[in-house]
């Protein structure tokens, strides 16, 4: 199940970020919002799986409070689930 939260992780960061590209590029002046609807969806589905699925691992592997609370903002923040990852996640695989 860990794998499979990394893979999520992943996949959300990497939606997160090419979802601010679309925002950033629908205010440009030849921009549309046609990016902005084709990844939303997909993003909102991968960023409830990582809480879901955090939610999860908290039970599983006993996380405390403080990491708990750290892994869920890193789904906030731009380049957070990468942080994540390479922090909390990589040392229990």
């Amino acid at each position: 199940m860990l794998k499979t939260f990394r893979i999520v992780a992943l996949l959300e960061g990497v939606s997160y970020l090419l979802l601010a590209g679309a925002a950033i590029y629908k205010r440009m002046p030849d921009g549309n919002d046609e990016l902005v609807k084709l990844l939303g969806m997909p993003h909102g589905l991968l960023f409830v799986a990582y809480v879901a699925l955090a939610v999860f691992l908290r039970i599983t592997y006993k996380w405390d409070t403080k990491s708990f609370i750290i892994i869920l903002l890193g789904s906030l923040i731009p380049f957070g689930t990468f942080y994540v990852d390479k922090k909390y996640l990589k040392p229990l695989a």
